[in-house]
């Protein structure tokens, strides 16, 4: 198994940044494919970004498309989510999740696929 902790949430302002962070212990995070999804308050999951194994492959939201990069270290075992251009409507608690695919190449998009997931942490854009 894996345990997966994601750090670097806060309050921050409209139009800041912050980078979020997702490191794990266990297992080698480099047979997991990787994502981040996010829930508001009062609303579903939101998928945010995914990246393949080996990091070459990424897709993103809709919402965040442009503004948000996933990226990963597998030697320090520890997955990235640079956030730039923060709206209020990017509020939300933001989880990791990891699933075992040591021999696909690329990324997984929906909820469901993952195995494991971090307990979250929250950021709140202020206007």
């Amino acid at each position: 198994q894996v345990q997966l902790v994601e750090s670097g949430g806060r309050l921050v302002q409209a139009g800041g940044s912050l980078r979020l962070s997702c490191a794990a212990s266990g297992r080698s995070l480099s047979s997991y494919c990787l994502g981040w999804f996010r829930r508001a308050p009062g609303k579903e999951g939101e998928f945010v970004a995914a990246i393949s194994r080996d990091g070459r492959n990424t897709d993103y939201g809709d919402s965040v498309q442009g503004r948000f990069t996933i990226s990963r270290e597998n030697a320090k075992n520890t997955l990235y989510l640079q956030m730039n251009s923060l709206k209020p409507e990017d509020t939300a608690v933001y989880y990791c999740a990891a699933d075992f695919r040591p021999y696909y190449s690329g990324y997984l998009l929906n909820k469901e696929d993952y195995e494991y997931w971090g307990q979250g942490t929250q950021v709140t854009v202020s206007s």
